[in-house]
């Protein structure tokens, strides 16, 4: 999968957000005209593929870790739930 124009403006996007003024959701309708559901599926696809690495492998390998650690913190939480039951 090549990355689109897109795909990079979005990952630059997850570069320097937080040192934008106001909300992050809206930054995103504003910016991408997505939805902030549809944003973060796209972004998703996009962590998973290798060009993304290559574009900018600081941002997609942090994001990637914290994908997993939500990952695993949702996983681990329905354990527990499960456990109590």
């Amino acid at each position: 999968m090549a990355l689109t124009e897109r795909d990079k403006a979005i990952l630059d996007f997850e570069r320097i957000w937080w040192a934008e003024p106001g909300p992050k959701d809206e930054a995103i309708r504003e910016r991408f005209e997505l939805s902030t559901t549809r944003y973060y599926q796209v972004l998703n696809e996009i962590l998973d593929a290798s060009e993304a690495v290559e574009y900018d492998p600081l941002v997609v390998r942090r994001l990637r870790r914290l994908r997993d650690r939500r990952r695993r913190a949702r996983s681990d939480g329905r354990a527990a739930q499960d456990n109590r039951r």
